[in-house]
């Protein structure tokens, strides 16, 4: 198994897409990240930085009628498709992927360019929510609900085909941490795949400690390699104003940075993006800022 050596070097890619989400704002968060200082954290740990723009999302949706239940079907599936090709391209040249939203649907495209690279993927998602809704279980037709379905082979072919419908992942191989939103129908999808799900009950009765290693468990059981898809609404709002679907009690700001340095520590993360960040809904930056803060910590910052 071919495996790239992305210790030393970064490369950030911006994807500006809200359509998944249907909401204003978050197209905003690649740019409120970097201007929090992400370049400077990440040299000032001595990684090779490599910023590769943003991935060009059509502002007009003169193109793009109603085709289906799902809100801005094609523009998503091109957008992620693009993505897909440009994370693989990074991890070929040595680079780990660091992808910026942006709203949880470019999870679609990161994850599946990863999967074209590391065929045997392991995948912690954070998130308030799981995004295991299909066409038919969705009552808002936004894709951001979707997306880890869509990673597991389930939702609309479009999507599903997105580097290959044969390429996603596997369902042991998969956590979420810091589920507190979870609709009917996910919870019976959920419980069919067999996806491990660990819940605020799960962190407030047993800590963040022996969650992650839980979950760490799962992801590197038989995989090549961990892909980190956390969605800034996974932290309490308190902590992270800035996000389009906020829920309270989520994870605070000290557990979700013990989080990021055991995954750090597992020496086992190959990419990650860190999505919804809202700048029009953040108060001071705040959001923007802990996004830096938790990068910085699952790529080896340090207090000591």
């Amino acid at each position: 198994m071919r495996m790239a050596d992305t210790s030393g070097s970064i490369s950030i890619i911006g994807v500006p897409l809200h359509y998944g989400a249907d909401r204003s704002g978050v197209d905003m968060g690649p740019n409120a990240i970097r201007g929090a200082n992400l370049g400077g954290r990440l040299e000032a740990l001595g990684l090779s930085v490599h910023d590769a723009g943003d991935i060009h999302v059509n502002r007009s949706l003169g193109d793009f009628g109603p085709v289906s239940k799902l809100k801005y079907l094609h523009e998503i599936a091109r957008v992620n498709a693009d993505l897909a090709g440009r994370v693989t391209r990074e991890l070929e040249q040595g680079r780990m992927p660091l992808v910026l939203g942006g709203d949880h649907s470019i999870a679609i495209g990161t994850v599946k360019g990863v999967l074209q690279y590391v065929k045997r993927l392991g995948v912690i998602w954070f998130d308030a929510h799981t995004d295991v809704n299909t066409e038919e279980t969705t009552v808002s037709g936004n894709i951001h609900g979707m997306s880890l379905a869509v990673l597991l082979g389930w939702g609309h072919p479009d999507l599903v085909a997105v580097a290959g419908a044969a390429t996603k992942l596997n369902p042991r191989n998969v956590a979420v941490v810091g589920a507190r939103s979870v609709d009917p129908g996910e919870r019976v999808f959920l419980k069919q795949q067999g996806v491990r799900v660990f819940t605020m009950h799960d962190i407030d009765r047993c800590g963040m400690k022996q969650v992650m290693e839980e979950a760490l468990e799962a992801v590197t059981d038989g995989t090549d390699g961990v892909h980190l898809s956390l969605d800034l609404d996974g932290m309490d709002p308190n902590d992270a104003p800035g996000v389009g679907t906020p829920v309270p009690g989520g994870m605070s700001y000290r557990e979700s940075h013990l989080a990021m340095e055991l995954l750090h520590d597992s020496g086992a993360l190959v990419s990650a993006e860190f999505v919804e960040v809202n700048p029009m809904l953040d108060v001071n930056n705040k959001t923007a800022a802990a996004a830096v803060d938790l990068i910085a910590s699952v790529l080896g910052e340090r207090i000591l």
